[in-house]
């Protein structure tokens, strides 16, 4: 019994490693794949701001276009860079030697952020939510979910400069304690977060794209079940009136 407890102990205790792993607390996304045109509108975010750096290399644009309702025209003409074919894998971003000598990495391919991350779509809300000047920083820029960021803040112009607001923590050391809006972008707080929100909701659907169907394939395995059950009680009082 005693390490049972302490094993439930430990699970419970995971998360709050990785949420202090990760900087700080996560905000609530609020993401839903059922909601096929913010899915939609992640997909033209993440192709105008991220994919200049960031490669989906397990997903495909067709599969995009037959998975988001989106005429396969209309993602070769908005979404697709270059040459590319729309069965192909989304293979954007810079070479991974530049990307090294540009940001001290290369920057990661994104098709699995939303399942690697503790918190998930939370986590990248929180993420793009949480860019600050930093003047320390080689790219100028911080991050209160992700401290010593190497990515510079591409989405500045449309959420506006953040500066943070600090305080002495337990160790004696400044800490973020929050950050406040130095310049404001081209959308207000609420608009922003609905482009945080998309953009999270379309990684955490190239993550698992099998998950926009498992529901609705849920319903029928349950109403499957519950006609195999009824058959199943049939089938027993069958046979049980034999036996009486």
């Amino acid at each position: 019994m005693n390490k049972l407890r302490l094993f439930a102990l430990l699970l419970a205790f995971v998360p709050a490693l990785g949420l202090a792993a990760g900087g700080g607390p996560l905000e609530s996304s609020g993401t839903d794949l059922s909601d096929k045109a913010s899915l939609q509108r992640g997909a033209g975010l993440f192709m105008n701001y991220c994919s200049g750096c960031h490669a989906l290399t397990l997903h495909r644009y067709s599969r995009i276009a037959s998975d988001l309702d989106l005429d396969p025209a209309v993602v070769e003409a908005t979404l697709m860079q270059g040459d590319a074919k729309i069965g192909e894998n989304i293979n954007t971003g810079i070479a991974a030697g530049d990307g090294a000598a540009w940001f001290g990495k290369a920057p990661p391919d994104l098709s699995l952020t939303a399942r690697a991350r503790l918190g998930g779509p939370d986590w990248i809300y929180s993420y793009l939510k949480g860019f600050y000047v930093d003047e320390t920083r080689p790219m100028g820029w911080n991050n209160t979910v992700f401290p010593g960021a190497s990515m510079p803040h591409v989405l500045w112009d449309l959420q506006g400069i953040q500066r943070p607001v600090y305080e002495q923590g337990a160790d004696g050391l400044p800490h973020v304690a929050k950050l406040e809006l130095a310049k404001p972008g081209r959308l207000d707080a609420t608009q922003y977060d609905q482009v945080a929100r998309d953009i999270s909701a379309f990684l955490q659907y190239v993550a698992e794209p099998a998950a926009l169907k498992r529901e609705s394939i849920g319903v029928w395995v349950i109403l499957f079940l519950a006609f195999f059950t009824f058959l199943a009680y049939l089938l027993k009082a069958e046979y049980w009136r034999d036996v009486h």
